[in-house]
């Protein structure tokens, strides 16, 4: 099964980005995923299921402790029929 994450870490500060989104951005860019997107206000990445949510889980504990008060995310399965 493949997945596709969309997350969003706050606080924003449109000046500079704080350290919650850049951690967050490295465990992204650093997982074994594939199409990694990673921009201003919205991230995405995909990959199989298991890289997906072995990232998800880093990405939660390490933004959170980095100083996020609220991660927004989205996991969806593609590539696959849905009934």
């Amino acid at each position: 099964m493949r997945l596709r994450v969309e997350f969003t870490t706050e606080p924003f500060d449109l000046d500079k980005a704080p350290a919650h989104a850049v951690v967050a951005r490295e465990v992204i860019r650093t997982a074994d995923l594939d199409a990694v997107d990673v921009g201003p206000f919205g991230n995405t990445a995909e990959g199989g299921a298991d890289q997906v949510l072995t990232a998800v889980d880093s990405l939660l504990r390490r933004a959170l402790e980095s100083g996020a008060t609220r991660v927004s995310l989205q996991v969806n399965v593609i590539g696959e029929e849905t009934p």
